[in-house]
């Protein structure tokens, strides 16, 4: 895989203009942009009927004898569930029962964490390279003493991933060089030399890189559903919010006044009021957290799919089903290219010193299981330990999303542009501080590359 020809740099130049911003400037324009990457035409999944059993309808369900299951499986499958047991026998303890039992971790992105733990601001070495197979490649190497043992810890970032490992240096026969410290974390590195980044900024710059999947805002949609309503067009019809949906909403998070809001806003409008006046936001352990709560995006007369709320909730990636009586929930009822998970809310007992909520979850079965679990049965007490079990559940899902095909795919894109212009703004800055032009040959495994910078590692 060839590089772009080096932008040429003006012997003497200390910055080429604009050079330095153009990694965050990407960064920005790609997470600004989001919804509307989001909103990008994906084909539908792939299914042939004939390869299934169908499962019961909606409509059959109905007509049996309740209770019904919250959710219930699109009757060609495509979607796992979680929590199907809300029964409390006799002899249950709600105190010990309704207390989720299992550990509640948020799940953390630690590879991306780890320059900034490990490398930033202590001696390290930067390096960068093209791999005819892998790509481009930049790579960090600091030798550290933990007990009384030397080690080399290493981060390789190459288009798919990132590679980090800690190796004592007592297991190697010899010092390695970088190609073979490289090939220590990666044995398809193919490549005759690195070559050292020499730019002052270079930390800042990989840092940037390295964090850009980590986000601390997150939207999720908030729809209604009533007894008996088991289509799109019903759920995004519902304008009316009824004690229990008001209570629910008001033990999710704050409800906040969008015009002039300054926290995160999640795509709503802050300014002219085109997405409602009020919404309900929420910061959990500093993460900023908006709803996109059906009932309060604008209603519109006479439009029967609610554009504009289908706007913002189905491109959402997790939504929370808030039902406050018993009709089971199906995922495809919702068209969607981007909800890829829910979390179903059913109250019992609302608006009483005894309010319950039994939950159901249901994601795409290419979205793989995330914690914390449910309970068995899965029945919570209104409560602090309820409100952190759920944001814990939603957050963790929007990262368990993100391992699904289409969003996968997607990240792979954004990785390899990302780091692309890494590599480009490490190579240019670098010869610019040695007063070398960006003309020389192209750095194809690691050949060619210039004098200067070739001779100060050749071994």
């Amino acid at each position: 895989m060839a590089t772009r020809s080096p932008v040429h740099v003006t012997v003497g130049h200390w910055k080429r203009p604009g050079i330095t911003t153009d990694l965050f400037e990407m960064i920005e324009r790609m997470q600004s942009n989001r919804m509307d990457e989001q909103r990008c035409a994906l084909p539908p999944p792939l299914k042939t009927e004939e390869d299934y059993i169908p499962y019961p309808s909606v409509h059959e369900v109905l007509g049996r004898k309740s209770p019904f299951p919250l959710i219930l499986l699109p009757q060609f499958g495509g979607y796992w569930i979680e929590g199907t047991n809300h029964e409390l026998s006799n002899g249950n303890d709600l105190d010990q029962l309704l207390s989720p039992t299992s550990h509640i971790k948020l799940e953390t992105n630690t590879t991306a964490k780890i320059y900034r733990k490990h490398f930033l601001g202590k001696e390290h070495f930067n390096y960068y390279t093209m791999d005819s197979a892998l790509g481009h490649l930049v790579f960090s190497v600091k030798y550290e003493v933990i007990g009384d043992q030397e080690h080399l810890r290493l981060m390789l970032r190459s288009k798919l991933k990132t590679y980090h490992d800690v190796i004592p240096i007592s297991c190697l026969t010899e010092f390695p060089n970088v190609v073979q410290m490289a090939k220590l974390v990666c044995e398809e590195v193919n490549v005759d030399r690195f070559f050292p980044v020499l730019y002052p900024k270079a930390s800042r710059l990989i840092v940037t890189f390295d964090e850009h999947v980590i986000s601390n805002n997150f939207k999720f949609g908030v729809i209604y559903q009533k007894f008996g309503q088991t289509v799109e067009e019903e759920l995004f019809g519902n304008n009316e919010e009824s004690p229990a949906f008001v209570e629910f909403l008001e033990f999710l998070g704050q409800k906040i006044e969008l015009h002039d809001f300054r926290g995160f806003r999640g795509g709503l409008d802050v300014t002219h009021g085109q997405t409602g006046t009020e919404s309900v936001y929420y910061n959990f352990h500093n993460k900023e957290v908006m709803f996109h709560v059906s009932t309060k995006l604008p209603y519109t007369e006479g439009d029967t799919q609610q554009l504009q709320r289908k706007r913002h909730i189905g491109n959402d990636i997790v939504a929370i089903v808030f039902q406050e009586e018993n009709t089971p929930f199906v995922p495809d009822m919702i068209a969607s290219n981007f909800l890829h998970a829910y979390i179903v809310v059913q109250v019992e007992n609302a608006c009483s010193d005894n309010v319950l909520y039994k939950v159901s979850v249901t994601a795409r079965d290419d979205v793989p299981f995330f914690g914390p679990a449910l309970p068995d049965p899965a029945i919570f007490k209104k409560g602090p330990e309820f409100h952190e079990f759920l944001y814990t559940k939603l957050i963790n899902a929007e990262h368990a999303c993100y391992k699904a095909e289409k969003f996968a795919r997607l990240e792979e894109r954004t990785r390899g542009a990302l780091l692309e212009t890494l590599y480009e703004e490490l190579h240019i800055n670098s010869q610019a501080m040695m007063g070398l032009g960006g003309d020389e040959e192209k750095l194809e495994n690691g050949g060619g590359g210039g004098g200067a910078s070739s001779s100060l590692l050749s071994g």
